[in-house]
């Protein structure tokens, strides 16, 4: 799954059968900030999307902004790069 969403991005519009937190995921993967932060935003309390709202702020560059989603994700922000962080949402939501 995780490959034929990544053969994806090559599209200009994400796939239909996507759910909207992988069609988040989708926007984000492709750079496209504000098209993620809305279904993110739309979406939240929702502790998954509440994950993709803290990774988005962490690219953001706002790191306390992304400490309170990922507290209320229920995760801690990562050391780690943003496409390793990327990588690991993927595997988990797809």
């Amino acid at each position: 799954m995780v490959q034929a969403f990544k053969q994806s991005l090559q599209e200009n519009k994400p796939p239909e059968t996507l759910s909207e937190l992988q069609t988040g995921l989708w926007h984000a993967a492709k750079g496209n900030w504000v098209a993620a932060h809305n279904i993110a935003q739309a979406h939240e309390g929702e502790k998954e999307f509440d994950h993709l709202h803290a990774y988005l702020h962490r690219v953001e560059g706002d790191e306390w902004n992304a400490n309170y989603w990922y507290r209320r994700a229920g995760v801690a922000m990562p050391n780690h790069s943003y496409d390793e962080e990327i990588e690991s949402l993927l595997t988990s939501y797809l």
